[in-house]
């Protein structure tokens, strides 16, 4: 919808614009004299051939609206107005599921589409694609047999079955081939002194190795693994000269080799590149004198080897890509830790490619393997074949979740038997030569593709019935076509009735807009009461009083329209896919996606193309850098949260998909290897309280693997019992504390009293016989009411 708008706008301002200067539309304002040069103008414009159209003093333009020209009495069969149409031809529904064989599959819907369109006009489509279960594979192993590479061959003779049980739990339809290369048959890439290091360029270490080669084919793909192992196993090492090996040459063959390698229509091809190694490219071959480019073709000989590697350079990257894309080749570098950041930059460059990191002796090569197929199945990505200049293509995907992704024809972290779709708008932006052109959308690795052909309605049906020196014209002296005449030179007027010769300089007043306007608005010479317009060499000048042309109007970087855009009458046109006065800023997205997959990282938008931070401390292409924003460990709990546990803020709004592309791994527990010796170790606490470990790690190759602990440590509950015997202990042993505390007080108080009364007794001064504390146990009592009696 962004796109429509934004052409609805500038429609809109368009027409304005011409109405307000011209008093007309955008139609009658450009002057225009030609039905063909009326349909270039914008797709809303219409031309009426009908002869007396026009006449008779009202002065209405052949080049207008549709609607305007029914009203003024051009009949519709009279009527120049060819509309843009999408037709679809065929459109056959997607498979589920390959069965044994692909003939049958289809993984791209629709597949044929026609479509017509005017200049300036733009269409849209729908293109679904889906991954199908059980697709069939061929597996082309191809080798680096150069002497550093002997113990990689050892192990890969021990691999053959484990890698066809391996890929067997993603296609049950497998086949595999194996090619070994080393590098170019001549000096200085191979020993050629003493003779004897032609046939062994291995004496001088008393080891047996076969003669240099550069490439050859050794097993074809098939579905016997034995064949596999026992063709590996007769393999020897070589030996030659420099470093780089010829790797690429043994690409482009095993690539373009079609017939001798065995690769099938309806499968997918897998190759995959082993080597220790940097590899030569394009014109290293003038080291040896070979200056004849790589033609990419096939040069096998009756023993399949490469019989033009001492003839043809070193193919080109662009080359290579060309060729795979042309025969569906995904390719994949197992290279070894030295050299993965050389073949991480050469796959940046090759579309489909992707790098996985090779131990020392090949012994991860299968779990290598059947992670770069995983990673490919996970992604689709459109590609353009055969796509005109003059036809622009814009895309935005629908990729999981039903999300919309403005800008991108590619959508990742797909699951086999996932749909996605693309929209497509296609504008035509100029006229072509051809009046009609087929072009091809495929998704990068498929065989399937959607076959587009395009009418380009660049002229009109009437220019057929054109007639050469018209007795209409005055007499023979133009040619009548589309209900105007087109006067031979030096001839003017509607019947090109008068000659430049008769010029009249009364004939002015009809050349200006208004008196005191300069005639022809200085561009023309007025001829015969009309402006006829200087050539310019800018471009082309046009309209009544030559008031139009295609080259002032406003410029980016001094770019016409910012070169994404067409000049008319003072108005930039954009092409699909850029907006702004002068088409500078782009609508495509697709260049603010960070690695993680959000848009400017989450801290920032997207504004013509670039990113646009907010967050504060953030920058970077896509914002990606701040120093001020949480640390990884943050960022990636979310996707601990939703990946491992199924919850938190990305499953509710369904973006974890979308924005978390890491690799899970559960563990019983973390732990740091010489592998993974740059890992961080993070922590939270979750919403139950319970504290998550996990561990953060980036490959060789770039891809984010989480470690995540699998049980979470949580808090434990209260224990009753024990609760109740430590509370009963307590006050037990308070009342013992409390009862000694009494005793010892009591007790301390009666040594006190003791110590007192020895003190004072110690003090008496009666005599010891005598204790003066005695008293007798008699008492006597008088009774003062006994009266004797």
């Amino acid at each position: 919808m962004g796109a429509f708008s934004d052409s609805l706008l500038i429609l809109f301002l368009s027409l304005l614009s011409a109405s307000n200067v011209f008093g007309s539309n955008i139609c009658t304002s450009q002057g225009v004299t030609t039905c063909q040069h009326c349909l270039l103008v914008h797709p809303t414009c219409a031309w009426c051939s009908q002869e007396e159209y026009g006449r008779g003093g009202s002065g209405a333009s052949r080049c207008d609206l549709k609607a305007n020209l029914l009203k003024g009495g051009c009949t519709s069969d009279d009527l120049e107005f060819p509309s843009s149409t999408v037709n679809i031809q065929e459109d056959s529904p997607l498979s589920d599921k390959a069965s044994g064989t692909a003939d049958d599959v289809t993984q791209i819907r629709p597949q044929k589409i026609h479509m017509a369109l005017r200049p300036g006009d733009s269409k849209h489509f729908t293109v679904s694609v889906k991954q199908v279960e059980d697709y069939p594979v061929d597996l082309y192993y191809l080798m680096d047999l150069s002497y550093s590479m002997m113990n990689d061959l050892a192990r890969l003779r021990t691999l053959g079955n484990e890698l066809a049980v391996t890929m067997g739990r993603t296609t049950s339809n497998l086949r595999m081939g194996f090619g070994a290369f080393v590098d170019k048959t001549i000096s200085p890439y191979m020993y050629t002194h003493p003779a004897m290091a032609l046939e062994n360029p291995c004496y001088k270490d008393g080891q047996t190795c076969v003669a240099q080669f550069g490439f050859k084919h050794v097993l074809s793909l098939t579905e016997k693994v034995a064949r596999f192992t026992e063709e590996v196993k007769k393999q020897q090492v070589s030996r030659n000269r420099d470093a780089p090996e010829g790797g690429f040459d043994s690409i482009m063959q095993a690539v373009v080799c079609k017939e001798k390698i065995g690769w099938r229509p309806d499968a997918s091809h897998l190759l995959v590149f082993t080597t220790d190694a940097i590899t030569h490219i394009a014109l290293d071959g003038r080291i040896a004198g070979i200056v004849q480019p790589n033609d990419g073709l096939c040069h096998l000989d009756v023993d399949n080897v490469y019989n033009k590697s001492a003839v043809l350079d070193y193919p080109s990257l662009a080359l290579m890509t060309d060729k795979m894309s042309e025969n569906n080749i995904n390719l994949v570098f197992a290279v070894t830790s030295q050299v993965v950041p050389l073949y991480k930059e050469y796959s940046k460059l090759i579309p489909g490619s992707t790098v996985g990191l090779l131990s020392d002796d090949s012994g991860n090569v299968i779990q290598l393997i059947e992670d770069a197929y995983a990673k490919i199945r996970s992604k689709v990505e459109l590609e353009l074949l055969g796509v005109p200049e003059e036809l622009n293509l814009s895309f935005n995907a629908t990729c999981q979740n039903g999300e919309v992704i403005l800008g991108l024809k590619s959508c990742s972290g797909l699951k086999i038997g996932d749909t996605v779709s693309f929209n497509v708008e296609a504008q035509l932006r100029g006229c072509p030569k051809e009046k009609s052109r087929t072009f091809t959308i495929k998704p990068r690795g498929f065989k399937d593709s959607l076959e587009v052909t395009v009418d380009f309605a660049c002229s009109c049906d009437c220019e057929a019935e054109a007639q050469a020196n018209s007795p209409l014209c005055s007499n023979g002296n133009g040619t009548y076509e589309c209900g105007v005449c087109q006067c031979h030179k030096g001839r003017l007027g509607p019947q090109c009735q008068c000659s430049v010769e008769d010029y009249s300089p009364s004939d002015d007043a009809n050349c200006s807009p208004k008196p005191g306007s300069p005639i022809c608005g200085g561009r023309g010479d007025c001829l015969c009461g009309q402006c006829s317009c200087h050539d310019n060499e800018f471009g082309q000048v046009w309209g009544k009083f030559c008031e139009c042309d295609d080259f002032n109007c406003l410029r980016f970087k001094g770019a016409l329209c910012s070169d994404h855009g067409k000049c008319g009458c003072g108005i930039c046109q954009c092409d699909a896919g850029w907006k702004g006065d002068n088409c500078n800023c782009s609508t495509q997205i697709d260049t603010c996606m960070s690695s993680i997959g959000m848009l400017c990282s989450g801290r920032g938008y997207c504004q013509c193309g670039v990113c646009q931070c907010t967050q504060p401390g953030a920058y970077g292409d896509t914002c990606e850098k701040c120093p001020t924003c949480p640390d990884s460990c943050t960022l990636k709990t979310k996707c601990v949260e939703c990946q491992h546990f199924k919850r938190g803020q990305y499953t509710e709004d369904s973006s974890c998909s979308t924005i978390c592309k890491d690799e899970i791994k559960v563990v019983e527990e973390l732990v740091v290897h010489e592998s993974n010796a740059a890992a961080v170790n993070c922590s939270y606490k979750d919403e139950d309280d319970c504290v998550v470990h996990f561990q953060y790690y980036d490959d060789e190759t770039g891809k984010s693997i989480l470690f995540v602990v699998k049980e979470p440590e949580c808090p434990q509950g209260p224990d009753i019992l024990v609760v109740l015997l430590a509370v009963t202990g307590a006050i037990l042993l308070l009342g013992l504390v409390g009862l000694l505390i009494w005793k010892l007080l009591v007790t301390i108080h009666d040594h006190r009293e003791y110590a007192k009364f020895e003190e004072e007794r110690s003090k008496a001064k009666w005599d010891t016989a005598n204790n003066p504390l005695y008293k007798g146990a008699t008492s006597t009592f008088t009774n003062v009411a006994y009266r004797g009696t």
